[in-house]
């Protein structure tokens, strides 16, 4: 079913990366500040080297010369190798035509044995590239190369199971040389118990934000996606379960998006915009008061779709405190309310309007008696004039931005006419699949994780340059864009990289409970009318500071029992082996030559006594990097 370059490996091209890879300079100057600010508090604190001249000259120098290559203009060299600056013309020409006749090879295959397993996914593959191709000719551009297995297996795991690979799943899948092993890979983090937690982590913050709203349960929304994940339920009965919903918010966990939408008197309003912005892909809420200026929602269809949520009420329970014999919180839960005829809305001129329950046209019986909540899930999921049902085109779309950083429309949850797709064709293909297959997730993330674009480098070449689109260009997916890690990303990757949750006396309980805090201090809510929230975790000066100087971080270069650096540095084995364990354990890759050098140049410029400080400092520098918190 899948693509041949799901199996390539090639060299990459030695360049210094551009575009998007570029790094501004506000943010390059404050990195090496902070890293010599960091280094000398070290020193003053008796943490790092001895209080001499030429301990402090080396030490600021070495985190001067990372600063760059490791921080500053990422990612460096991906190839896997010590030797990876060395690559010469001749070894990629000569990797150039290994890739086509492994193309042809396994292009040859896929028709084989391979497309009759799954013909039906093979060919949609196929004509994912083929059309994504032919954007590439009609705009004179050139893919980037193929992403080297380093930068695709980091990639990929950031991608499915929202942390990156661990020493031995990295090391493993370099020195694997079955041709097919990164669709083997999709396969099992498909089945790992890390996709379930990242796909509930995701539509957790989508549905609720990161937060918990007032007489919101996380908890219960969280047990809601993990259950559906784990037993892959179909995507269209995930949403007709939440958008139905009914019940105590810790018994049925799908209330909870409801809930998070009725944190004021509002007759519906933001639980109208929410449902249709997140699960429609599209934003009606602007034509709450007026005809939309710009596209064909006019102010009767927002309050047609409010219609339907007018049966929706909510109680919230206290009992009494035993202790305080104050009445407190308890539950709360979402109930029906009896509501029949139309809705009234109010016009700019003044002249009151009335709206009955109508779904893209379709009406359904306006008494009292009728469940109005489930007739709209039922209309939600059938084709209509053919076409494959917004609701499947929707979770596409946002998928697809899930794993490439855009979407076929801009934004991803603003679909319509007003807003063609960059890939009509690509879009309408993967949708009517995604219909087909029953609302498979998996199927369609394995679709998508199987494509071409998927496996190209995030290397900006002289012939795709204009493929900007954080420029305002339209994405043409000639190369992998780069995006910045969530926090919770960095969260899980922190712990990953340096067995923090081991080290020490911190359980994972311990750790859950501290990726709650700091994820906390990201967040920012807006009070309005739509229930807003961002986060400010976007590379600010203060966050970084954060990051930097966090307890997590101090847990993650502890050199106790347990943590990564104790286990690497006690190992038997040379130093180069542990320097270069520290690289593919943070980056996922091996230091280049040059890197190679300047590591031990910093190291040997230690007496033995100060080198396990030495290694955490070194340790610090690589997870306190932009390649380590890029997806690339």
């Amino acid at each position: 079913m899948v693509s041949a370059r799901a199996d390539i490996r090639t060299t990459q091209p030695k360049h210094e990366p551009q575009g998007q890879m570029d790094i501004d300079l506000e943010r390059s100057v404050t990195t090496i500040w902070r890293r010599m600010s960091r280094m000398t508090a070290r020193i003053l604190n008796y943490r790092s080297f001895a209080l001499t001249t030429s301990g402090l000259a080396c030490g600021l120098g070495f985190i001067l010369q990372l600063a760059v290559p490791v921080s500053g203009l990422m990612p460096v060299e991906f190839s896997g190798v010590v030797q990876a600056d060395e690559v010469g013309s001749a070894a990629k020409a000569k990797a150039a035509a290994k890739a086509k006749a492994a193309i042809k090879a396994t292009d040859d295959k896929s028709s084989g044995e391979q497309a009759s397993e799954t013909p039906a996914a093979g060919s949609l593959v196929e004509l994912i590239d083929q059309q994504i191709r032919q954007g590439w000719e009609e705009n004179e551009i050139q893919p980037s190369e193929m992403a080297s297995d380093e930068e695709w297996i980091r990639r990929v795991y950031l991608d499915v199971l929202g942390r990156i690979p661990t020493l031995e799943e990295a090391k493993s899948f370099v020195a694997d040389e079955d041709p097919r092993k990164r669709t083997a890979l999709v396969d099992s983090l498909l089945e790992n118990e890390d996709y379930v937690r990242n796909m509930t982590t995701i539509w957790t913050n989508n549905c609720i934000g990161r937060g918990q709203p007032d007489r919101v349960s996380r908890p219960g929304m969280e047990k809601f996606f993990r259950e559906a994940f784990a037993k892959n339920r179909p995507w269209k009965d995930i949403v007709v379960d939440i958008i139905t919903g009914e019940g105590r918010y810790d018994e049925n966990g799908a209330v909870n998006f409801i809930l998070a939408q009725m944190q004021m008197p509002d007759d519906g309003v933001q639980l109208t915009a929410a449902t249709t912005r997140l699960f429609l892909g599209l934003q009606v809420q602007c034509t709450q008061c007026h005809d939309h200026p710009f596209n064909k929602w006019q102010q009767n269809q927002f309050w047609e779709f409010n219609s339907f949520f007018r049966q929706v009420d909510k109680i919230d329970h206290r009992k009494l405190d035993p202790q305080t014999q104050r009445m407190v919180d308890d539950y709360s839960e979402v109930v029906w309310r009896n509501f029949g005829g139309p809705v009234y809305y109010e016009k700019r001129s003044g002249l009151m309007q009335v709206a009955f329950p109508k779904y893209m046209g379709r009406e359904v019986d306006q008494g009292p008696e009728t469940d109005r909540r489930k007739e709209l899930a039922k209309l939600i999921v059938e084709p209509m004039d053919g076409e494959t049902p917004m609701i499947a085109q929707a979770f596409v779309n946002r998928t697809w931005s899930q794993f490439f950083g855009y979407g076929f429309t801009r934004p991803v949850d603003d679909m319509g006419p007003h807003s063609p797709a960059s890939h009509p064709e690509v879009l309408a293909a993967i949708s009517k699949e995604f219909e087909a297959s029953g609302y498979n997730v998996k199927e369609l993330i394995r679709t998508i994780c199987n494509t071409e674009a998927y496996h190209l480098s995030s290397r900006v070449g002289k012939d795709n340059a204009i493929d900007n689109p954080s420029a305002g260009e339209t994405p043409l997916f000639s190369r992998m864009y780069l995006k910045s890690m969530q926090a919770e990303q960095l969260y899980d990757s922190l712990i990953v990289a340096s067995n923090a949750h081991k080290a020490g006396q911190g359980g994972w309980g311990a750790q859950e409970d501290q990726r709650r805090v700091w994820m906390q201090q990201f967040i920012v809510a807006f009070d309005n009318d739509e229930n807003d929230e961002s986060t400010t975790f976007n590379g600010t000066i203060p966050q970084a500071l954060m990051m930097m100087n966090s307890p997590l971080m101090d847990k993650a270069v502890s050199i106790d029992r347990g943590s990564f650096l104790f286990e690497t540095l006690n190992r038997p084995g040379n130093e180069n082996a542990k320097i270069i364990d520290l690289y593919v354990a943070a980056l996922s890759r091996q230091p280049t030559r040059g890197e190679l050098q300047k590591v031990q140049k910093f190291l040997n410029g230690h007496p033995s006594g100060n080198k396990l400080i030495a290694y955490q400092d070194l340790f610090w520098a690589l997870l306190n990097s932009n390649e380590f918190v890029f997806v690339h």
